[in-house]
């Protein structure tokens, strides 16, 4: 057996599940890991930002736009809590992510002597971030303890995983086995019997809905067709769109959910946490919900549900599609969702200009581009009415809603998908966050477009204090740079675009370059799309009657 060191083990097991690009910033904890990557050349891909947020953003882009585990690395103490809100956000993502983590001599871990960077319970710290955290205390564990938090990052609910490794040991030899390719799995079905019982309730129903999240993104075709059997609508909402084509007659909106919402008598929610749902949004004894995630902690968290599926998302449609009867939808039924859409379009067409801007990047980006969204306006009229062809094409940041999330996670789905193209729709409040990056797209040569809307403030922060302050402003308005000079500087193309029509003519010709770009769009406050998101209950009321439709 050849000799190694932990950090040529760590990186060796990397190559042998997929991973053969590292999101890092150097540092003198993890030297030894640098040195290993160096000596693999081309095998591993080290992409290096400017800060230790962005590396792990990078990473979880990476994840959400393949659905494959990725791998960062940073310093221990400030390193690791600069990455530390990517790291939260990738646990309510659900991605894949592997945080390296270095560590102050093993001597001294957890003992107050001062060492650089040191930081108490540092392990304990990512325990509470990630599905699973451990320490490499010699070369003999590294493989296995790779492979084990990959296993654990990739099983069940995907979640990020964490290895920390003190400075020490990273450099340490031994005589270690290559590691080799992990064994293939097959997904995990749900039980026969659920299933069964799951069917019989599906068939009995009349106003059958279907609520999709980000477990059901791999199951595309196996969901139309359980979908288009049933004749059941299929509503989503940030991490599950495109799950099916938005534009699929089945396919509706968050808010068009609602709407079928009140009147379902069958609700299958598939990969997906039902919060605002079952929450906000009410159930009572004439619904019967079923639950399909491969999570059982999830699947009974806000109420016990008529039947349970745990199991992988695609192999439990696939076993329930043959026990499902084909039916022919009622004209009643046809008409109903038919209203129901005719009422959200002309909603939509009173949400002027944000739709606009998002017909014009829906224009000029190609059906397998990818589109990230910040927390931003112009992003909050996204989850409803972006059209999304394809699943892992667009990207938001969830239930977390991260503010600056966007433009680090951006660059990493370019970084693991060349060739495509990717479109960032942020703010000027967000994207300052990681301006300095731009400096990382041109090193690497990343060919992201970045749109910053700019309003020259943090504008739902400023609307709500607005109406709900007294027009009472604190914290809310900001000072820009003039963001086409500024990206200019860095040696990137940089355009201003004052309409949609300019934003679709500039964003064209900046996919054209294939180079990285930023393009200044100047709007005024834009109007909300919370009227749309923040809906009313409709199910449940303490005497059993449905409340009046809003």
């Amino acid at each position: 057996m050849p000799r190694m060191t932990t950090a040529q083990s760590v990186l060796e097991t990397l190559l042998a599940h997929g991973i053969d690009t590292l999101y890092a910033l150097p540092g003198v904890h993890n030297d030894h890991l640098f040195d290993a990557a160096f000596h693999l050349g081309d095998r591993m891909r080290v992409i290096h930002p400017r800060h230790e947020q962005t590396a792990a953003y990078m990473a979880l882009g990476a994840a959400l736009a393949t659905g494959k585990p990725q791998a960062f690395a940073v310093v221990p103490g400030p390193g690791l809590l600069n990455a530390a809100s990517a790291l939260l956000t990738a646990y309510g993502l659900n991605a894949p992510v592997l945080a390296l983590v270095g560590q102050i001599p093993s001597f001294a871990i957890d003992q107050g002597h001062g060492h650089l960077h040191e930081i108490h319970d540092q392990l304990g710290l990512l325990r509470h971030v990630t599905k699973f955290a451990a320490r490499i205390r010699a070369p003999q564990e590294a493989a296995a303890l790779t492979a084990e938090a990959l296993r654990q990052a990739t099983s069940g609910r995907p979640r990020p995983v964490a290895l920390e490794c003190a400075i020490d040991v990273w450099g340490q030899q031994a005589e270690l086995a290559v590691p080799s390719a992990p064994a293939q799995t097959q997904p995990a079905c749900a039980d026969a019997q659920a299933i069964a019982a799951a069917a019989a309730l599906l068939n009995q129903a009349e106003r059958p809905l279907i609520v999709v999240g980000a477990g059901a993104l791999d199951a595309g075709p196996e969901l139309q067709a359980v979908a288009e059997r049933l004749h059941a609508p299929v509503s989503s909402f940030r991490r599950g769109r495109g799950a099916i084509p938005t534009d699929h007659p089945l396919a509706v909106s968050f808010t068009e959910g609602h709407a079928l919402w009140r009147e379902a008598d069958v609700v299958l929610g598939i990969g997906t946490r039902l919060y605002w749902q079952q929450s906000n949004w009410g159930t009572d004894a004439q619904m019967k919900v079923i639950r399909l995630d491969i999570d059982p902690e999830e699947i009974t968290r806000f109420r016990h549900p008529a039947c349970a599926l745990l199991g992988d998302a695609a192999a439990t449609l696939r076993a329930l599609l043959p026990e499902l009867t084909p039916r022919a939808p009622s004209a009643a039924r046809v008409a109903e969702i038919a209203a129901v859409k005719q009422a959200f379009a002309e909603r939509l067409a009173r949400h002027e200009p944000p739709m606009a801007y998002l017909r014009a990047i829906r224009a000029a980006l190609p059906a397998d581009g990818i589109f990230v969204e910040e927390v931003t306006q112009i992003g909050f009229a996204s989850r409803l009415a972006l059209p999304v062809p394809a699943p892992r094409t667009y990207l938001s940041p969830g239930y977390q809603d991260a503010l600056g999330w966007g433009y680090g996670t951006a660059l990493g789905a370019q970084a693991a998908a060349p060739g495509r193209k990717v479109v960032l729709a942020t703010g000027d409040g967000g994207f300052m966050f990681q301006a300095a990056e731009l400096a990382t797209a041109m090193r690497h040569g990343l060919p992201v477009v970045v749109v910053v809307f700019d309003d020259g403030a943090f504008g739902n922060v400023r609307r709500i204090q607005q109406q709900q302050y007294g027009n009472r402003l604190i914290g809310c308005d900001l000072a820009n740079p003039d963001f086409v000079r500024f990206a200019g500087s860095f040696g990137m193309a940089a355009w201003r675009a004052t309409s949609p029509d300019s934003l679709e003519a500039v964003l064209r010709e900046a996919f054209a370059r294939d180079a990285p770009g930023l393009i200044h769009v100047p709007v005024g406050e834009l109007p909300s799309p919370w009227d749309m998101i923040l809906l009313p209950r409709v199910r449940g009321t303490a005497d059993g009657a449905r409340p009046p439709l809003p």
